[in-house]
């Protein structure tokens, strides 16, 4: 059975890796465009969808244990 604490932990393990991966990648990908190498785009534009993707990983391990 899933506890009320282990659904807390994956929230927040979901937003702190989840901001941190994507604020890399929007970090790297504007760097680049910034510099004049426009396919740094690639790393900019999914930044979002990639954080939140971790978000869904973690999800689905835990309903796993149900």
């Amino acid at each position: 059975m899933v506890s009320r604490s282990d659904i807390l932990v994956l929230g927040l393990t979901a937003g702190v890796v989840g901001s941190l991966v994507g604020g890399l990648l929007l970090y790297a990908g504007l760097a680049l465009v910034l510099a004049g190498n426009h396919a740094g785009w690639a790393l900019a534009l999914p930044a979002a969808p990639a954080g939140g993707g971790i978000g869904l990983l973690l999800a689905r391990k835990l309903a796993r244990q149900l």
